[in-house]
């Protein structure tokens, strides 16, 4: 046996369970759970049992996790970085945000208490690391839920071409999103995530077919000679180069919202099977849809993407993908509340007993957090912007620089054992100020283009009735 698998921590030894499916049904584990329940958060046999996910089930949360607006915003960011660097952009971020979730989940199972991000964050700094990490953790799905509701508000204004004010589609999307949002359990809402991830996968296919067939980009001149802009390799400025870099990273950086879905698992450690299934898949998407949109539409791409092929594919784009633009916001909005609610109530009956202050709280929390997402949709409502900015400010520290912390925690002696622990050592040490570096770089990025789009018109005012989805 190497000298790697002898130091790495053996999770099987701290938790045996049967792994035996009932009928072939994967989604159906059998047998004793062992000592793995007594450290859970959520307990099994109680009033109300969450832990009733299964991989095959956690797979398709995961994808409709990920595989959300950040497909939406990639072809935009190539339009910065060029082909190959889009594509190599895309690529590394993919394998960098697989390894880190495998991280997070690994170390979640060797610490079972952990339901959360921040619990971990708590588990190698203490209270304040935790409340920090707790912080962005609620902070980038807000964020995020209100991405989904401008995307929502887009659609709208693109199906009804602008029949309404831009804020009360977006008031209407925060309604819906809420609502959709207080099912209380990952298994509930598992039939959404299905109809979310084939709605937004049907949708980004009809454009990136749509866009082939046209002789040139629905946003170029409609006649005489244009620049299409599609170039191997780009030379944007630092500012324009974070942003694009941060838009990529932040469409597959959303894996600390696998954590409490790994704590409903009925098997917590098969995980990974739903992680590298799910990471696969949406690396391999976002690399051919990408590349495709930006090939034919180079620097007239639409943000979000769903407008690339023109008014009728655009309509027909947001009429299939609105449900998958919804559902995101959801498990979004979701995971957000449940993380606050699992904060609120742990440790006492409510957690899973169906009393008064179980649903006031859970229920307060999903319209509350709502609420706030609403109003951060409409104090950023350009889609890029607020996507690159959860990615600099948020995913960062918790996508990067947490998840080099929390390997380092478990494998201590590792910077004094043989050359490669020392060299796989100093890698996840590396990881710590590599966030840092997208932390300040990406936010500075964002803040200059925003300030640049007030300043050129790009971005109207906060609260604006005017279309945002340039239909009129």
């Amino acid at each position: 046996m190497s000298s790697l698998s002898k130091s790495s921590p053996d999770p099987e030894k701290k938790a045996p369970f049967d792994t035996r499916t009932s009928h072939g049904d994967p989604e159906n584990v059998i047998g004793e759970v062992g000592e793995i329940d007594d450290h859970e958060v959520f307990k099994e046999g109680a009033n109300v049992n969450f832990r009733t996910v299964g991989w095959p089930r956690a797979t398709v949360i995961f994808l409709k996790i990920i595989f959300a607006t950040g497909v939406l915003s990639i072809p935009v960011a190539m339009s910065s970085l060029g082909a190959i660097g889009g594509a190599l952009s895309v690529l590394g971020w993919g394998m960098m945000n697989t390894y880190t979730a495998m991280v997070q989940g690994d170390f979640r199972n060797n610490h079972r208490h952990c339901h959360s991000i921040a619990d971990m964050a708590q588990e190698v700094g203490g209270w304040v690391t935790k409340e920090i990490a707790g912080g962005l953790f609620i902070i980038a799905y807000v964020l995020c839920s209100g991405s989904g509701i401008v995307g929502v508000s887009i659609g709208l204004n693109a199906l009804s071409t602008h029949a309404a004010c831009t804020v009360w589609w977006a008031f209407l999307a925060t309604m819906v999103v809420s609502a959709t949002a207080s099912v209380r359990k990952f298994h509930q809402i598992g039939w959404l995530t299905w109809a979310g991830f084939i709605s937004i996968f049907a949708a980004v296919l009809i454009v990136v077919i749509a866009v082939t067939t046209r002789d040139r980009p629905a946003a170029a001149p409609a006649t005489g000679e244009y620049d299409l802009g599609f170039y191997a390799v780009a030379y944007p400025s630092f500012a324009t180069g974070m942003v694009a870099t941060c838009t990529i990273f932040v469409s597959s950086a959303g894996t600390s919202a696998f954590l409490p879905v790994i704590s409903e698992m009925k098997n917590p450690r098969d995980f990974r099977k739903a992680l590298f299934l799910c990471m696969s898949l949406v690396t391999a998407a976002y690399l051919a849809f990408s590349l495709v949109v930006y090939r034919w539409c180079g620097q007239w791409v639409a943000s979000p993407s769903l407008g690339s092929a023109g008014q009728t594919v655009k309509m027909v784009a947001y009429g299939v993908g609105l449900v998958g633009l919804i559902v995101s916001a959801c498990l979004y909005l979701h995971v957000a509340a449940k993380y606050c609610f699992v904060r609120v109530l742990r440790r006492t009956r409510h957690l899973q007993e169906n009393t008064i202050t179980h649903w006031v709280t859970w229920l307060g929390l999903t319209f509350g957090l709502g609420a706030l997402s609403f109003v951060l949709a409409m104090a950023i409502p350009i889609f890029q912007y607020l996507i690159a900015l959860t990615g600099s400010i948020c995913f960062a520290p918790l996508a990067i620089s947490l998840p080099g912390w929390l390997w380092i925690y478990d494998h201590k002696s590792w910077y004094k054992g043989s050359a490669l622990q020392q060299a796989t050592f100093w890698f996840h040490a590396f990881l710590i100020p590599l966030g840092l570096f997208i932390l300040i770089g990406g936010t500075y990025g964002v803040v200059e283009e925003i300030i640049q789009a007030y300043a050129d018109g790009t971005i109207g005012s906060a609260f604006s009735c005017a279309d945002n989805s340039g239909s009129t």
